[in-house]
């Protein structure tokens, strides 16, 4: 049975640092796309961050420079690590998985990646 399970979320002040766990199951994310991307009330969702199967990384320009994505393949888990946080970080983070290739691992394409978890709250104050 495929599953993510996210964690790591929580309420920060404004310059603060996260890191978002997603444990994956059932599948081997070292052979996926994997990523993240976040919704905010009233926001459409908005990928974040992407690692391929080949490891190589893309993140979104909202967050270049802060956040980083990562993930340990012997423990079959991504992390998101996010840093210098602020109020626009706000939302409900999820982990998703995709079978593609390199050139379309995008965080453009992240949402509509039918594998994901059911996310976790992240919620920054000024």
């Amino acid at each position: 049975q495929v599953q993510l399970v996210e964690s790591g979320g929580g309420s920060v002040q404004a310059g603060g640092s996260l890191r978002l766990s997603c444990a994956a199951s059932g599948f081997a994310i070292g052979s996926y796309c994997m990523g993240w991307f976040r919704q905010a009330p009233g926001r459409e969702r908005e990928g974040v961050a992407v690692i391929a199967s080949d490891s190589s990384t893309s993140v979104a320009d909202s967050v270049k420079g802060r956040f980083t994505i990562s993930r340990d393949n012997a423990k079959n888990t991504l992390y998101l690590q996010m840093n210098s946080l602020n109020v626009e970080d706000t939302g409900t983070y999820y982990c998703a998985a995709g079978r593609v290739s390199s050139t379309y691992c995008r965080v453009g394409y992240l949402v509509a990646f039918a594998t994901r978890g059911q996310g976790t709250q992240v919620t920054v104050s000024s």
